[in-house]
């Protein structure tokens, strides 16, 4: 029964060391942009098609769910020269032509968390800047290198711009 005492304490912890690192780690943002030679509306059209992501989207491979905010959806992902990933974050805000974000928790909040925004901004002269990134928080932020994820980032973009261009 002592022992079972003793890892119990070690396991909380460890807990409240992971928490307070979180509450005290420097948070990361990656935030990258491309102009795209087409209204926002344009944009989005393509940009929201996320059926389509698989024939055309380097990074973002799938979104599948309800895209309404406070709702869970499904994501793939597949940085370059790193293996795919696939998470359940919760959309936080959408707003057609505008925004796109969500928030992706891993374990707990405080431990890993990224914020994954995508801003369209009408520049009012028949072009839009897409502004696509991540603010991530959390104790395991500072062992991560997030130049995969910002290549990633770029060549969604890049694609992004070819596809509205060029269809």
């Amino acid at each position: 029964m002592r022992f079972l005492k003793v890892i119990i304490l070690i396991l909380v912890f460890l807990l409240l060391a992971v928490l307070l690192l979180g509450i005290f780690s420097k948070p990361k943002e990656i935030k990258t942009e491309i102009i795209i030679n087409d209204s926002p509306e344009n944009v989005w059209k393509v940009f929201s098609q996320f059926d389509t992501y698989p024939s055309w989207n380097p990074f973002i491979t799938s979104i599948h769910g309800n895209i309404a905010v406070g709702e869970e959806i499904t994501v793939s992902i597949q940085p370059p020269g790193d293996n795919a990933m696939k998470f359940t974050p919760t959309v936080i805000a959408l707003e057609p032509h505008k925004e796109f974000r969500w928030l992706g928790v891993f374990i707990m909040k405080g431990v890993f968390d990224g914020e994954h925004f995508f801003q369209l901004i009408d520049n009012r002269n028949g072009t839009t800047t897409f502004i696509h990134g991540e603010k991530f928080k959390g104790a395991l932020v500072p062992f991560f290198n997030f130049n995969s994820t910002q290549q990633g980032f770029t060549a969604m973009n890049i694609a992004l711009k070819d596809r509205v261009e060029n269809n």
